[in-house]
């Protein structure tokens, strides 16, 4: 086969003194990210770490554009998440930006890689050399993120030994040898349903524990791997929502 995220009490006040305003309820809507994140060299929470995602996504396109500075509201439009929400997840980390100037779009880019521990290089394994592998193997997209594919599988013998971008296709039975050779730490699923799940199984032996699922399987792995699936339909369905809403 082919495999094509205490008030004071008013009476303790001092004479002529108006009695002390009662606490401001907190926010039920607009999560703060100092509440979500805890305390230094805490893990994010999940809902926090998404949202810094999305920023970093719409943040790394803007300076291959060649923009300099972003407002929260330019992010907001973007991602959708309410601009007072990312001022305050953002202002959890420090200062980064300034008021009617916006954020230095490098320099946040730089530190919300730090904040999510993506700052160097990762390497990719990508397994499928079909169509969906060919167009990911030659999109900028994970290298724009520091990620680089370094090895390319496949099953199909007459793909075997052919070249996707600047890789040669690798046969699938290297693949232990391989991740550990290259060091691969997330491994891409672009192919068919009905592979998937053996696949993840022969990633999750090899050492692989992050794997990104290009497929439509509902992969069964061991709690110590992350899968993320990527839904073109999910995305359109969430872009549905806002449309018609």
């Amino acid at each position: 086969m082919s495999y094509g995220e205490p008030s004071a009490h008013p009476s303790a006040e001092p004479p002529n003194r108006p009695p002390a305003p009662p606490p401001s309820p907190p926010s039920r809507t607009l999560a703060s990210a100092r509440d979500l994140i805890g305390a230094p060299g805490e893990r994010l929470s999940l809902g926090v770490a998404a949202r810094l995602s999305r920023y970093l996504q719409v943040l790394t396109q803007a300076k291959k554009m060649g923009k300099e500075t972003i407002s929260s509201q330019e992010l907001s439009d973007y991602t959708h998440v309410n601009s007072t929400q990312i001022r305050r997840d953002l202002s959890g980390f420090g200062k980064f930006g300034k008021r009617g100037v916006g954020y230095n779009v490098e320099a946040l880019v730089s530190q919300i890689r730090k904040i999510l521990r993506t700052a160097g290089q990762h390497n990719i394994g990508l397994i499928g050399a079909g169509h969906l592998g060919q167009a990911i193997a030659s999109s900028e997209i994970f290298a724009d993120h520091g990620f680089r594919v370094v090895a390319i599988f496949d099953s199909d013998h007459a793909k075997v030994g052919s070249k996707v971008g600047s890789q040669l296709v690798r046969d699938i039975a290297e693949l232990r040898q391989v991740v550990e050779e290259e060091d691969i730490v997330v491994g891409v699923l672009a192919v068919p349903t009905n592979a998937a799940q053996g696949l993840a199984d022969e990633l999750v032996e090899a050492g692989v524990r992050i794997i990104f699922n290009y497929s439509e399987s509902l992969l069964d792995v061991p709690p110590e791997v992350t899968v993320h699936t990527s839904s073109p339909a999910v995305d359109l369905l969430y872009a549905l929502y806002f449309y018609l809403t």
